[in-house]
Order: structure tokens, then C-alpha cells, then sequence
């Protein structure tokens, strides 16, 4: 069946690659737009002055609409702002002529003198072809046509004017700057990108409390999302050549609270939908604020009111191209009941089908239909229950991005097609995820391109949450629904680039894919939601390997930021620098909450420094969000980055804020020590000085731990330096096996001078009950004729004197054994200590600390 599917695809692609063999590649792939002038370029703008712009008054308003959006984008990048005429144009060198196929007179008077083929447009879905043509029509010497097979084809080759001449479609939704161009040229030829491989592609708006509400309230001072934020909305799908929207539900009503809403969604040629639980072109919302006088949501008792409920949706929309959903599921996106009850879900959409037939006046089969599988909806399906043919069937992911169930071949054969529902953004269990993407670009890509193989073209659509910061994966799912088999394993990296290049510039494009790829491959692994500090394991040192990872990617983040120019600082740090840095920092929180707990475990002073850290990292996190919402752009964002993340133990807490993670204090930590014993690794042991077991203090001098000295973690002298050592002694404990008579000790000390006995500092070295040996560490190290190059540079560049000693183990009842370090001159600064019975290897860094454990009470 999969090898039938592939041939299907592979047979459709050779048809549409002869169809267009006659136009220069995809609008998409050629780079059409040119600041350097060549022979029959056309003139968008030169020196100061634009060609003009001409377009049908009759044409569809929202072409009409998209065609003043390019008149501004022009402006943006030229400054100049070209005159715009409606249906003739005065004599002119260069005019830039936009309109429908069928809609506008300008485009079929082309169409008849055959400067457009009709079959270039006619019966196509979506396309646009972009020419350059020579004397088009009198009076005017050069044209450049954008001509659409319908509305939004033509809309999207105006918009594909823009984006090439250098208008992200994130310009105002991500603050992408808009690089000025005094000239700009049009190479000769005609471009198109063809039709889109999913008829219906969109987004969906979901659980937008706090963050979208809290920024919609902030800017236009609505409790709901009224028209003029969905004009925004609306834009920008068109813009990344996008038709289909279901808009936010948990809080608002996309039909009630602002009725201007569904009426600008068509001005601007939109398809509206509502999401799977929302029958009827009906937004729960409007139920759920009148339940007291609708009654339960329950067809079987209050059929009446509900059907009523219906037909009022479907009256308010019967003049659009809304895409209706029917069916129906349980109250606030629950199960209609706890059994599959088919036959009464088959009754609801009979009389779902009247009501729309008797509204419209028209057969149902004539308004577009959806139904939803989500979820338990799933199981009526698989019990048999069907949908007239015409019904699109909706598939659904498992709400993390992995595809549930595709058609078979049989099933492929239902008329009405089949769509996919997506999701980038979640709430439920057993984490919601809802702050950041977390989502690899491999992984969306495979799993979109899995649902196209099988067939599923109809209705892609994703949930995208508040929409910010969503900006790429948004962006790969559109190209994708729109050309699914143009990227492939080997050039799925070129995506990332291309949407880079178009944000921060070409220089700048390979550095940032570069890290917008790991970021996405790191915050795949677990959502923020979910992680913890149990998430990786901190023995083996994978937690510190993948916090140091993130750290890594903030810094080179960090990097390019400071690079690129300021204008382009924003849009930066919306779409890299801040889900970079804010994941970081909390692996770095989670990093340290895990070493906390270890270190407190084992009464070990150093939890107290790892506590602090949890904090700062607590609060870092604050100040990274208040930098986004108040400071970034200055403060446009206000409120967007206000979704809480840490605290979660399942999807459903309450908890009104993030929860600073659970942290443990010793209050004495300067009685809290010793006690260390080391256990064996791969034949040898590494210790790091100030982990001891035991110490004894001189009379007046006491060890001192220094941290941080030395290469790793620190150092430990006996301190004053001006006071005798004499009876300080400072020991090991570890673990050996049985066999091992003889270990090689390596002793590293900081490289101090002799500067009190000049004949060189020394140390005793030795196990409990064995004879121990005299270390002179420093004797040679001076800057005598026969020292200075051989040891004396050489060693005080590295900072550290590594000696060897070859010691006898003695036996021991429990395989236990203490190693004991006695300074016999003070200055003495002990780092690490490495006990080799076979199995070390030099090392620059004395070896990975091995495994230890503290026994508190011994």
C-alpha cells in the first residue's frame, strides 16, 4: 500500500514539473529580485523614482487590500512610494499590474491577447504566475503581472514580490528590519510556485492564557482578541501563503466578541474554521458564558437548544468560505460520554447536514465540512461510523507531534479527503508545553512528510499556542503544507538557512541555523515543563555534559548577537537569543538543584554554593522574561513571555506563578566536612584535594580550603603561612581490590617557590601502617642555569608540580585503605591526588574525579 501511495505522489510531481516546464523554477527557489540592472530587467524603483501600480476595482477587495500592502512594502524599501491607479493607468514606463483570473478586466484582457495562457491559471487552486511582459497595453511600455488563478493566488504573488524584494513575512510579528534598496530590478521571465500540495493550511490559536491574552490586553485594551489583532493575524498567514485559521477558544469567542472579526477574515480572503470541539461555526465560549439558560451540552437531553445553538452558527457564516466542523464532542473538549455511543453521534451530524442545508438554501455537499478524530473521536470511527462523501476527515497527532493513524488504501478513496491536526504547542498530559518550541526541525519534517506520503492533503493544520515564539516552526510547517516533498533528508538543513538569511541576512545565516537547529535538537529531548533534576543522571556526568552544552550554544548565541547590527538585535532575540538563553539557564537551575541535593545528602558544605545558584538561576529566569516583554522592542511584547514552567508535577497544577525549585541548606558547613571515600574506576583513582576524609590542624594553623585554585575544583593549605605545621596531617580513604599490592601515587601542589627553606619545600606521603616517603617537591625549582628552561619555566607557566611516588599497599580486613599527607613546610597547597594501580592515563586535568561517597556519621 505505502508503494502505491509513493507512485501516486511521484506521478502527480512529474505532471506538475511538465505543466510548468515552460516557466523559470518555483517563485521560491529563483531569486527574481536584483539590486544591479541588466538588458529587459524591469523597474520596480531606480534613482529615486518607482513604476507605477495598477489594479481593477472590481477585483476582490482583499486583492485590492494585499495590493496596498505592496505599495507600502515598496515605500519601505526604496523610499518611494509608488502611485497606485485603478483600472487604467496613465502612459507609463514601468507599471506593476495585479489581479484574479475572471475578476479583473486587466488580467483577462491579457489573458486574450495571449500575454497569459489560460491554461497557465484557469482551474487552478491558489497559483499565481508573476511576468514580465513588454507593451502589455497602451500607454504603457513594461509591466511586470501578477495574475492569480483566484483571490488568494493572486495575493500570494504579491506578497511573493515582497518577501523577495526583502519583507519577512515576520516584519511586524518578529520586528524583522526591512533592508533599504535604492534600486530594485525584476529579471525577465515568469515565475510561479505553482499549486499548493494541501488545499487548506493554517494555524490554530490555543491556550492563549496568560501570555496572548495578557499582550493583546496590554495593546489594544480588549479582554478579547478583537479585529484589529486578527487583521495582524491574517496577514501574516497570507503572507506565508497560509488560508486557514481556528482561532483562540479557551477564553474568547472568535464570532461573538467582535463581529468585525469573521467579516474582515473574508475581506482578506481567509478561511475560518472552529477547533475540533467547536461544531457548527459555533465558539464554546458562547456556550459556556449562557449555560444557565442553554442548559447541559447534551445532545440526548437538549437536542432542541443545541440545534437552535447550531443553526445560529451556520446563519452568521453562509455567505463565507468558512470551513465548518461538525460532530460533536463532550463539554470543554472532553468525551461526549464514557461509551461510543455511534448511533447518536450519526444523528447529530444528519441534523447537523439539515440544518446546513436549510440555512443555505443549498445542499450540504456545497458548504465545506470537517470532522474531527481527535481523541476518543477516534473510536467511533473504528466502530464503523462514516461521513457523507463530500466531509473532509481530520486526523490528529498525539498532541506531541507524532502521527496517530493515516488512511489506508481504501480509505483513501473517500471523496472528501483527509487533513491532519498538528500540534507545536500543548495542554494536557502528562506535562503541558507551552512556553517554548520544542520541537526538532527533523522531527516536524519526517512526521509531515510521513502524513503527506499516506496521502493526507486536504486540511493541515497546527496548534501554535500564543503564535510567539513559534516564528520558525510556523514557518516550516506553511512551506511544507505548501511544497512537502521539496526538502529531503540531505537539504533539510538548507530550510533553516533560507529562513535565517531571511531574518538576520545571508552573512549571518549559517551561524544562526546552525544554533537555531541544535536549540530545537536540545529542547526535543524533554519539554521545560517536564524536566527536572532527576532528568539526567548526575553520576555518570550526563547532566553536567548537557547543561555545558546549552551553555555552550548561549555563549556562541550571545556572540552573534553582539555581531549583528542593532537593527536587527530584536528580531534576533526573539527568534534565537532568548530560547537559547532562557533554556540554559534553566538546565543550569535544574543542574544545580541536582548537585544540591547530592552534596546535602552527603553533608557536604559545597550544597550550600549549589543552593545559591539555584536561586540566582530562579531569578535570572525573571529578569530574561522582563527583558522580553518590557525591554525587547521597546516593550511591544509586553506580557507575551509571562507563561510559567517551573513547578509543574502534572499538566493540570495550579500554581499561580513558577515555583522556585526545592533547595537544601547546611547551616554549620564548616563542621560539615570530611568523610570522603573513594571508590576505583577503570584502574585508578582521582580525588580532588579538599574531598578528604580526615585532617588533623596544626596548633596555630588550621587547613583551609581554597576554592577554585588549581585546574579543578580547588586547593587546601594549612593556613596562616607564617605559623609552623607541625601535627597537620590530611588522609584519604578508598577503596582498592584485593589484588593490588603496589599503586603509584601522583601528588599535585601548587607550584610554589622555596621561598622559606631553599633547599625545597617537602611532604610525607604514605598508607595507614607503611612505611611513608619524603617528597621535595620544589628543591629544583629555581632559576639556577641548569633549572630555568628545563624546569623552572616550563613549570611555573603550567602552575602545578606533579611528583610520582611508588608506594606498598598493605593488606586490610575490608579492602579499605587511607593514604595521609603530612606537610613539612608550610606553603604547602595540595589540588588533587591521583592513585594509579594500572589504569591511568596522563591527563592534563589529573583524570575525571571517580565515584565518592560520604559517610555522615562514622
Amino acid at each position: 500500500m505505502r508503494t502505491k501511495i509513493k507512485i501516486i505522489r511521484t506521478s502527480l510531481i512529474l505532471t506538475l514539473f511538465c505543466i510548468n516546464a515552460v516557466f523559470a523554477n518555483a517563485a521560491n527557489d529563483t531569486k527574481y529580485i536584483s539590486e544591479d540592472k541588466s538588458d529587459g530587467d524591469f523597474v520596480i524603483a531606480e534613482k529615486g523614482e518607482a513604476a507605477q501600480m495598477l489594479i481593477d476595482s472590481k477585483d476582490d477587495p482583499c486583492v485590492i487590500r494585499a495590493f496596498n500592502d505592496l505599495q507600502d512594502d515598496i515605500l519601505k524599501v526604496t523610499g518611494v512610494k509608488p502611485v497606485l491607479n485603478t483600472d487604467k493607468a496613465s502612459a507609463a514606463k514601468n507599471v506593476i499590474i495585479a489581479g484574479t483570473l475572471g475578476q479583473s478586466k486587466l488580467i483577462d484582457k491579457l489573458v486574450s491577447k495571449k500575454v497569459i495562457e489560460t491554461n497557465e491559471l484557469k482551474g487552478k487552486w491558489e497559483k499565481f504566475i508573476i511576468k514580465t511582459v513588454k507593451n502589455p497595453l497602451p500607454g504603457i511600455e513594461n509591466a511586470l503581472v501578477i495574475a492569480g488563478s483566484d483571490r488568494r493566488g493572486t495575493i500570494y504573488g504579491i506578497y511573493d514580490l515582497s518577501e523577495q524584494m526583502g519583507v519577512s513575512p515576520w516584519y511586524w510579528w518578529a520586528d524583522v528590519p526591512i533592508k533599504k534598496k535604492e534600486n530594485v530590478f525584476v529579471k525577465p521571465g515568469t515565475y510561479t510556485d505553482g499549486e499548493p500540495a494541501v488545499q487548506y493550511r493554517g494555524i490554530f490559536l490555543n491556550d492563549e492564557a496568560p501570555s496572548l491574552t495578557g499582550w493583546v490586553k496590554h495593546r489594544y485594551g480588549t479582554d478579547y482578541g478583537d479585529h484589529r489583532f486578527y487583521t495582524r493575524v491574517f496577514e501574516l498567514i497570507l503572507r506565508l501563503k497560509g488560508n486557514f485559521l481556528w482561532p483562540a477558544m479557551w477564553s474568547w469567542a472568535f464570532y461573538a466578541d467582535d463581529p468585525m472579526n469573521s467579516k474582515v477574515a473574508d475581506e482578506m480572503g481567509i478561511v475560518i474554521g472552529t477547533s475540533h470541539h467547536e461544531p457548527m461555526a459555533r465558539n464554546h465560549q458562547e456556550w459556556v458564558r449562557n449555560r444557565d439558560e442553554y442548559g447541559a451540552w447534551n445532545y440526548s437531553t437538549n437536542q432542541e437548544v443545541i440545534d437552535e445553538f447550531f443553526r445560529e452558527g451556520i446563519e452568521r457564516v453562509k455567505d463565507t468560505e468558512d470551513l465548518i466542523t461538525i460532530g460533536m464532542r463532550g463539554d470543554g473538549d472532553e468525551a461526549m460520554s464514557e461509551e461510543t455511543n455511534v448511533e447518536l453521534l450519526e444523528r447529530v451530524v444528519k441534523n447537523q447536514r439539515k440544518i446546513i442545508e436549510e440555512v443555505t438554501g443549498r445542499p450540504a455537499e456545497e458548504t465545506p465540512q470537517v470532522w474531527a478524530l481527535y481523541k476518543e473521536v477516534l473510536d467511533y470511527y473504528d466502530k464503523g461510523m462514516r461521513v457523507p462523501d463530500d466531509v473532509i476527515i481530520l486526523l490528529a497527532d498525539d498532541n506531541w507531534g507524532n502521527v496517530r493513524r493515516l488512511p489506508n488504501e481504501e480509505e483513501l478513496k473517500h471523496p472528501g479527503g483527509w487533513g491532519m491536526y498538528y500540534h507545536f504547542d500543548y495542554v494536557g498530559a502528562p506535562r503541558n508545553s507551552k512556553w517554548l518550541n520544542v520541537t526538532p526541525i527533523q522531527h516536524a519534517w519526517e512526521q509531515l512528510q510521513l502524513t503527506y506520503d499516506y496521502g493526507v492533503d486536504k486540511l493541515w493544520v497546527v496548534n501554535v499556542g500564543d503564535l510567539k515564539p513559534m516564528e520558525y516552526p510556523i514557518t516550516l510547517f506553511m512551506d511544507m503544507a505548501w511544497e512537502p516533498t521539496r526538502y529531503q533528508a540531505d537539504n533539510l538543513m538548507e530550510h533553516p538557512r533560507a529562513f535565517c538569511a531571511q531574518q538576520f541576512g545571508e552573512e549571518q545565516a549559517g551561524e544562526a541555523a546552525r544554533i537555531l537547529n541544535l536549540y530545537s535538537k536540545y529542547n526535543g529531548r524533554v519539554t521545560p515543563e517536564m524536566l527536572d533534576r532527576h532528568t539526567y543522571n548526575l553520576e555518570t556526568g550526563e547532566w553536567k555534559k548537557v547543561s555545558d552544552e546549552y551553555l555552550k550554544l548561549e555563549a556562541e548565541a550571545l556572540r552573534q548577537y553582539l555581531s549583528l547590527e542593532t537593527d536587527y538585535r530584536d528580531a534576533y532575540k526573539q527568534l534565537i537569543l532568548y530560547p537559547v538563553q532562557a533554556m540554559a539557564n534553566l538546565y543550569e537551575m535544574y543542574y544545580a538543584q541536582a548537585m544540591n541535593h547530592k552534596l546535602y545528602a552527603e553533608n557536604n558544605p559545597r550544597a550550600n554554593f549549589w543552593a545559591d545558584k539555584v536561586e540566582k538561576a530562579f531569578e535570572r529566569d525573571k529578569a530574561l522574561s522582563y527583558d522580553y516583554n518590557n525591554v525587547m522592542s521597546g516593550g511591544k511584547w509586553k506580557n507575551m513571555m509571562s507563561q510559567k514552567k517551573i513547578g509543574y508535577t502534572s499538566w493540570n497544577d495550579n500554581f499561580p506563578a513558577d515555583k522556585l525549585p526545592e533547595i537544601h541548606r547546611i547551616e554549620n558547613p564548616e563542621k560539615a566536612v570530611g568523610n570522603y571515600v573513594f571508590s576505583p574506576k577503570d584502574g585508578f583513582i582521582s580525588i580532588e584535594a579538599p574531598h578528604y576524609y580526615e585532617l588533623k590542624d596544626a596548633e596555630n594553623a588550621e587547613w583551609t580550603v581554597i576554592p577554585d585554585a588549581g585546574r579543578k575544583l580547588g586547593g587546601i593549605a594549612v593556613m596562616p603561612y607564617s605559623q609552623p605545621v607541625d601535627e597537620a596531617s590530611i588522609s584519604y580513604k578508598m577503596e582498592l581490590p584485593d589484588n593490588v599490592s603496589s599503586v603509584t601515587v601522583h601528588v599535585v601542589v601548587k607550584s610554589t617557590l622555596a621561598f622559606k627553606r631553599v633547599e625545597g619545600h617537602r611532604y610525607k606521603v604514605g598508607f595507614d601502617d607503611a612505611e611513608e616517603k619524603v617528597i621535595n617537591f620544589n628543591g629544583n625549582l629555581n632559576e639556577k642555569p641548569e633549572n630555568i628552561y628545563t624546569v623552572f619555566y616550563p613549570t611555573v607557566a603550567r602552575r602545578v608540580v606533579e611528583k610520582k611516588v611508588d608506594l606498598k599497599v598493605p593488606e586490610t580486613s575490608d579492602g579499605k585503605h587511607i593514604l595521609t599527607l603530612t606537610p613539612m613546610d608550610t606553603g604547602i597547597v595540595f589540588e588533587k591526588i591521583v592513585v594509579d594501580f594500572g589504569g591511568y592515563e596522563n591527563s592534563y586535568l589529573f583524570g575525571n574525579e571517580s565515584p565518592n561517597k560520604r559517610v555522615v556519621n562514622q
